[in-house]
């Protein structure tokens, strides 16, 4: 089965299925090279945030860059987010088998996104 990514490009995903053999494919799995690398990344702007603190920055400065981190791992988020939408929701891959279940648990993350 194809199937779109946030990314932006198309793989094939393996059906999800949990045994002790085979490991299970989520939504993310075909980019997560780049959501390690982009975490990563956010990782050392988070190191750089108490840097500035220990270096006694301007407030508004450290403050700018706290917006900055939080924007960069609420763009990651929505990514996950639209690939469990995709994979998971439509795809109907892991998590509740009930439809109404899985809108509900997909409205609860989007509400503690909020």
């Amino acid at each position: 089965m194809e199937d779109y990514t946030p990314w932006g490009y198309s793989c094939i995903m393996a059906k999800t299925t949990v045994s002790a053999d085979k490991p299970v494919a989520r939504g993310y799995t075909a980019g997560k090279d780049q959501l390690l690398t982009r975490l990563s990344r956010i990782e050392g702007q988070v190191r750089g945030v108490a840097k500035m603190v220990d270096e006694d920055r301007y407030c508004i400065d450290v403050i700018t860059q706290i917006a900055a981190v939080r924007a960069a791992l609420d763009k990651v988020a929505l990514g996950l987010l639209d690939g469990h939408a995709r994979h998971c929701i439509v795809g109907g891959h892991g998590g509740p088998t009930d439809p109404d279940e899985r809108v509900a648990e997909l409205m609860g993350v989007i509400g503690r996104m909020l």
